[in-house]
């Protein structure tokens, strides 16, 4: 969306309306409290991660905030303008449950292989631990990222290739209540 302006044109809420669950007056309200916050039309990676800190000032949202970046810079040049922050807020917030579950694989799967690894699931779950600090009391099969890691592979890595597919994860998913619950923990907020 290049350098930032006052308002959207036409144009752009027209395409925005196409791609989101929001309407123009929405979007007019979401763009001009991107441009107060991100005055160049552009968020990067360490002020994203400073959003973070303040949903989450008991933990270190760092590590997971960065990954969230990621999958929100899609056509990653190492910021996030208003259609890509948008997008996202709408696939997350209002999006279908397969949207939901699409960009939860995107999280996930960090070398963007369409699989998502021991190692890689490993990674998230420790940043989002890192994230949430003691906020949560855990049952003892999840006290632990590695013991909250091996539930879940037990339960979504079907053929034991130690590797999760996007259907794999999908099937599992729409099965976990947690899972489910998770998903659908913005709805109606945004």
């Amino acid at each position: 969306m290049g350098k930032s302006q006052s308002k959207l044109t036409p144009e752009q809420l027209s395409d925005l309306q196409k791609h989101t669950y929001f309407d123009k007056r929405e979007l007019q309200q979401w763009y001009q409290g991107f441009i107060m916050d991100c005055p160049e039309g552009r968020l990067d990676k360490k002020n994203f991660g400073k959003i973070y800190t303040q949903f989450f000032p008991f933990g270190d949202p760092g590590e997971f905030a960065s990954y969230v970046f990621d999958v929100f810079d899609e056509n990653k040049n190492g910021y996030i303008d208003f259609k890509e922050f948008i997008c996202a807020l709408s696939a997350t917030s209002r999006g279908t449950l397969e949207e939901k579950l699409r960009w939860a694989f995107q999280l996930y799967d960090i070398n963007k292989d369409g699989l998502i690894t021991y190692q890689e699931m490993l990674q998230i779950v420790q940043a989002i631990y890192k994230m949430t600090g003691q906020m949560l009391k855990l049952p003892e099969n999840e006290e632990t990222p590695e013991k909250r890691v091996e539930k879940i592979f037990r339960s979504m890595n079907k053929d034991k290739d130690s590797k999760i597919t996007y259907s794999e994860f999908v099937e599992c998913s729409k099965q976990d209540p947690t899972v489910m619950d998770a998903l659908s923990l913005y709805d109606g907020l945004v």
